[in-house]
């Protein structure tokens, strides 16, 4: 007697192994439905063979230097430079050896949903972590590649372990400690993307909680950046103390 496809589809969310008698035997069945749930389960184990062999990829550089003998790694990055408003958020994560989570990668490829899903997981897990700030003023007085670089700096201070290595997404920052900087890194380097997740979601947070005090410049959903309903509300309303003054179109709009 043939399994229903309601059984089929249970045995299936049991199974991983694609070369299984169970397998073979279903790929036989003529059934569309059949095929429609075996597709859908090859699906998801290439989709899960494709992450745990980029998470592979994305650890190597961790890999490499527990061989030269680091243990507490720390990756960091930063979220918010590009804003018109808000501040640049900075976080500093140091993970465990064992640490495992297939289909981490840049926040920015990540969506909402699973950021912040991975952000809870990245939290518990964690050797340890940290997050640097610094206020839109701020960002006005030293620029936003120093703003960025402070709140780096501040992210690693804020660490209750202290770090032994430090891989940065991309810039330099002024450390006692060894670095490597790495272009692109938050796609390439585990860590760098565990800090990526947690700097974003704070952020967000953070644009969330502004969007509160000032619902005319829809916050929440742009988060600060330069969208034309954002641009629209500066021209309507004028600026908040949020704002950035240096950057464009906002310096000129100030001006005005």
């Amino acid at each position: 007697m043939k399994l229903t496809i309601e059984e089929i589809g249970k045995r299936l969310a049991g199974n991983s192994d694609p070369d299984s008698e169970f397998i073979r035997e279903i790929s036989q069945d003529e059934r569309a439905g059949v095929q429609r749930v075996l597709k859908k389960w090859m699906k998801l184990r290439e989709l899960e063979k494709h992450q745990n062999e980029k998470f592979l990829e994305m650890s190597q550089f961790e890999l490499d230097l527990r061989n030269k003998g680091y243990r507490n790694i720390a990756g960091i990055d930063e979220a918010g430079r590009g804003p018109l408003a808000g501040p640049v958020v900075a976080a500093a994560v140091i993970l465990p050896e064992q640490f495992f989570l297939p289909g981490i990668d840049d926040s920015k490829k990540l969506t909402k949903v699973k950021r912040e899903s991975f952000c809870k997981i990245i939290k518990e897990k964690a050797v340890a972590w940290g997050v640097g700030i610094v206020s839109p003023a701020e960002i006005d007085c030293i620029n936003i590649l120093n703003a960025a670089k402070k709140a780096m700096v501040q992210a690693v201070g804020n660490l209750e372990v202290v770090p032994d290595f430090l891989l940065i997404d991309a810039v330099q920052i002024a450390t006692p400690y060894p670095y490597e900087a790495l272009i692109k890194g938050d796609a390439r380097s585990v860590s760098i993307a565990a800090a990526s997740i947690i700097a974003k979601v704070t952020r967000d947070n953070l644009m969330e909680e502004l969007d509160a005090l000032h619902p005319k410049y829809g916050f929440a959903k742009n988060q600060g950046y330069g969208t034309q309903e954002h641009i629209d509300a500066i021209k309507k309303y004028g600026i908040t103390s949020f704002h950035r003054k240096s950057f464009e179109p906002v310096k000129s709009l100030v001006a005005d």
